[in-house]
């Protein structure tokens, strides 16, 4: 960024400032929101397109002339800062690495962070100036942090709602588990792993003498067919004593299994390679033999796995590698399933048939979901297991096994590694005494689905996640007992955890900038009762302030729209509506969401963990804070995914610069009014209502295409047809750069507000009027016209490339009467397959023999290259394409230093006249 550019961002900021501060007011009120960050570090690009996003469409609907709030407070509830200072406490070097060199925190700063307030202050002040140096128009008197007693004071008021509705329960679950917080954990808690799902295992015991040697499976059903265990014979297993009888597992899984109520002590240990080829019983399956295989991992379930080869495939693989070494030959498949497209052994069936070479194939995964939903979809077991489909089976036969063969369920992660912020490992844990939000409730999920089918969400695809998520959703965590935030009021001993005291913020928001200035004392749920219910009681006090806010709720309430990341339907987009539903009255609930992608950097995800980050500071220094905006904006529609490269965000600024120059080059010149005015004007109309509308469905992308390379477009065949300056009409310049400078100001809204100073406007352009289409300003026999000559002029420049001669002159046929005739039979006929039949029992057209029969065939072909609204257009507006051209002559001379000559192609006597069409002369060169 030059220092310019630099100095015209710092003055436009300081014009900013308190500028979007807003109350309520006369006006139609437009509320968005979007996710508060969590500032444990610093801000980059990823974050700049979640922010810029929501602004670009506030300062959008500022400028159609509604009251617009935009405020931003800043989440710190939970611990993950507790966690990092812990973390810089005790010297980590890569969390001292990450604040000092990519965050590059001052030493002295960074020596404060082992007290996590000093992070949450450091960096939210951080969030807010880079917030401002990106532009961002929003109403600072609301921030505020999760931690501050008022905001405390009203989480305490929605529990206290939540927990008389009966949505708040007490029981044990398992959670992700922190051993070194001694704390349950969530996504906004993990250093890794935030993806990660808890999985329902059934453990099969099977007997080795007197010893048992569990397997977890997810597929009890598959007992029948296991023709083996494997056991990794280079790990060194645990002989241990669980709930009082003797073991062999992993180390790993007596850890999580102590974690998971039961009693669990070390005996011993014994060599994988001890147990190969022993052999184990179970009822169901009858003895087999423990073979060896490297790929059992330790540290998933129990670190013994069993085998069914004939309906998994990596058992099979691991099988078939060892007998084509000449071992264990007589181990056959069982099959037990019946399978729709499949033979006896789905599992064999389908790698051999995709050629799976070994167990490091990577199709191997793919292949192996493939076979399991196709077992589990139309899968039935053979009559001897049962005859039941898999779907019914496996409860079924699980159930079994856990009343009379002993097995029981073990939890275990879906993907690993997790690890919390504070850099321990997380285990499931089953936690007893722990307090819930009861999501299951059927009845709270069938208010929660009536109100998400009345939501506007976008974009549309995304409702089938939400009802997923509404009918998969259980009963959620909600309480920690280490962190920052909000105690639970009936049992303080416990702190609501993040994500479930971040679901109704958006209510604050309204009151924010009043009841910080209010004593928390006296913020009894009474007092929120009336604010945000209406409800009376006796003895409110400051009842003039308590009134004001009431009625600032009131005007603000419900939001229009939150803007949130896709990541998040799964919780928090999903949480906040339920938690509406309990508190808030029908005509309060939220209006409509907008979900977001993921952003990329150089194709690959950002992670700040992982250092793949280009800081927003850095990109806004680097190339201009509107360069960020309009690249970020153009990157995608903003639930799309986009992907930042520094290579292509130089571009960006080049065609803002020419932006601006082409706006001061339009104000200066100018004379008197010509008649492609016209057109200009009446395609600056088309753009009004097209950004508009684009703007209207957060189609931001699409708006600035619109908006700028369009207009750009246009205004550049308008200067070649003005002979390559901007000589035309003064006004109709003037017109159209107030009108451009307008529909790009809320993506480049610090270019934008120069211009318009200079362009001698008083006041803010973010407070300006947005440009209206004005219908009467549109031509369309204009436009038509000049589509028709730019189309020729592609077609000329298109043959002079091609031909040998050096031509003299040009001549243009223009399409003959009887040729538009069989054009408008073909765009009015119904049946377009069989036009050309009915056009020629025409009599008028059949008595012109072979000349009608290629016109029709020509028309035909040529109809289907026009877009539709052109065709209907042209049906509509005929162009008197001898007026056009004759018209455009001297342009087209002084285009291609050539002679025109523009004649009917009946008064042509050159063979190429008769390929003259409708909207498409013939061209002759000579």
């Amino acid at each position: 960024m030059t220092q310019e550019t630099n100095n015209q961002e710092t003055a436009i900021r300081a014009r900013w400032e308190g500028a979007f501060v807003t109350k309520p007011s006369d006006k139609q009120k437009f509320y968005l929101t979007v996710a508060y960050p969590y500032p444990s570090g610093a801000m980059h690009v990823g974050h700049g397109r979640t922010y810029i996003v929501p602004d670009v469409i506030a300062r959008f609907w500022r400028m159609r002339g509604r009251e617009v709030l935009y405020p931003m407070a800043f989440h710190v509830t939970g611990a993950p800062v507790v966690g990092i200072s812990k973390r810089i406490a005790r010297k980590d070097e890569k969390a001292i690495k990450l604040y000092r060199d990519l965050y590059r925190v001052p030493q002295n700063v960074l020596d404060s962070f082992t007290d996590p307030l000093n992070i949450v202050n450091h960096f939210a002040n951080e969030y807010e100036r880079v917030m401002k140096q990106a532009g961002l128009s929003i109403d600072w008197t609301r921030r505020f942090t999760t931690v501050e007693p008022t905001y405390s004071k009203f989480i305490e008021w929605q529990w206290k709602h939540l927990n008389e509705a009966g949505h708040v329960v007490k029981g044990a679950h398992p959670v992700r588990y922190c051993p070194q917080d001694d704390n349950p954990v969530g996504d906004h808690d993990l250093l890794e792993g935030d993806k990660a799902e808890i999985q329902k295992f059934i453990l099969i015991l099977f007997k080795y003498g007197d010893i048992t040697i569990p397997c977890a499976t997810l597929r009890p059903e598959t007992i029948y067919g296991v023709t083996n265990l494997w056991v990794n014979p280079d790990v060194e297993y645990v002989r241990a004593q669980v709930d009082g009888k003797e073991w062999i597992l992993s180390r790993d899984a007596m850890t999580k299994l102590g974690l998971q109520d039961h009693e669990v002590k070390e005996l011993g240990v014994i060599k994988g390679s001890e147990l190969v080829d022993k052999t184990v019983t179970h009822p169901f399956c009858g003895e087999i033999p423990i073979l060896p295989a490297v790929f059992v991992d330790p540290d998933m379930a129990t670190g013994l796995v069993m085998s069914v080869p004939a309906h998994a495939p990596y058992d099979y693989i691991a099988l078939r590698d060892l007998q084509q070494k000449g071992k264990y030959t007589s181990i056959k498949p069982i099959g037990l399933i019946k399978v729709d497209g499949y033979g006896e052994f789905p599992a064999v069936e389908a790698v051999e048939k995709a050629d799976i070479i070994n167990q490091d194939d990577p199709n191997l995964e793919a292949l192996t979901q493939e076979v399991y939903s196709a077992e589990h979809s139309t899968g039935k077991m053979y009559e001897q297991y049962g005859g039941k489909p898999v779907k019914f089976a496996r409860d079924e036969i699980g159930q079994v096994l856990t009343d009379q063969h002993g097995s029981f369920v073990m939890y275990e992660f879906d993907t690993r590694p997790v690890v919390c912020r504070c850099g321990s490992r997380v285990y499931v844990k089953v936690l007893h005494n722990q307090w819930f939000l009861e999501y299951s409730d059927p009845v709270w999920k069938k208010q929660v689905s009536d109100q998400l089918a009345i939501m506007e969400l976008v974009p549309s695809e995304v409702r089938a996640e939400f009802d997923r998520t509404v009918g998969w959703l259980k009963d959620w965590a909600c309480s920690r007992r280490v962190g920052l935030g909000t105690r639970l009021p009936w049992d303080p001993e416990w702190l609501i955890e993040p994500l479930s005291d971040s679901t109704i913020y958006m209510a604050y928001y309204t009151i924010a900038a009043q009841v910080k200035k209010m004593d928390p004392a006296i913020l009894t749920p009474e007092v929120f009762d009336y604010i945000f219910l209406g409800k009376e009681s006796p003895a409110l006090p400051q009842r003039a302030e308590l009134d004001a806010m009431r009625k600032e709720f009131l005007f603000w309430y419900p939001y229009d729209f939150r803007f949130s990341a896709k990541d998040l339907i799964s919780n928090h987009l999903t949480f906040q509506i339920f938690h509406h539903c309990s508190i808030f009255p029908k005509n309060l609930l939220p209006h409509g969401m907008v979900v977001f992608g993921m952003g990329l950097l150089n194709g690959a995800k950002m992670s700040s963990s992982k250092g793949n980050v280009y800081l927003l500071e850095d990109a806004i220094n680097d190339f201009g804070a509107d360069t960020v905006r309009m690249f970020l904006i153009g990157s995608g529609e903003p639930w799309q995914d986009f992907d930042w490269r520094n290579e292509l965000v130089a571009s960006t600024r080049k065609q803002i610069e020419r932006f601006a120059s082409t706006i001061r080059e339009a104000n200066s010149a100018g004379g008197s009014p010509v008649p492609i005015d016209r057109w200009i004007i009446s395609r600056v109309q088309e753009h009004i209502r097209e950004v508009t509308k684009a703007m209207e469905n957060f189609q931001t992308r699409q708006a600035l295409q619109e908006s700028f390379f369009g207009l750009e477009s246009d205004l550049k065949w308008y200067r070649r047809r003005l002979g390559g300056e901007l000589t035309g009409g003064k006004e109709t310049l003037q017109e159209i750069s107030s009108t451009w400078v307008r529909l790009l100001a809320p993506i480049i809204p610090f270019t934008a507000e120069e211009l318009w100073t200079d362009m001698g406007h008083e006041g803010l352009i973010s407070f300006a009027p947005w440009p209206e289409a004005d219908e009467t300003k549109i031509d369309i026999s204009a436009e038509i016209g000049e589509d028709l000559l730019a189309r020729t002029v592609e077609d000329i420049e298109s043959l002079l490339r091609i031909i040998k001669m050096k031509p003299e002159r040009v001549t243009i046929c223009i399409s003959p009467e009887w040729k538009w005739d069989i054009f408008r039979m073909i765009a009015s006929a119904p049946d377009k397959k069989n036009v050309m039949r009915e056009i020629m029992q025409q009599e008028s057209v059949r008595a012109r023999g072979k000349e009608a029969a290629d016109a029709v065939k020509n028309c035909t072909t040529h109809y289907h290259r026009l877009s539709s609204e052109l065709v209907d257009q042209i049906v509509a507006s005929r162009p008197d394409e001898l007026a056009v051209f004759t018209a455009a002559q001297k342009f087209l001379e002084s285009e291609f230093n050539l002679r025109f000559t523009i004649v009917a192609a009946e008064n042509c006597s050159h063979e190429k006249a008769g390929y003259a069409l409708p909207f498409k002369p013939a061209i002759i060169i000579e």
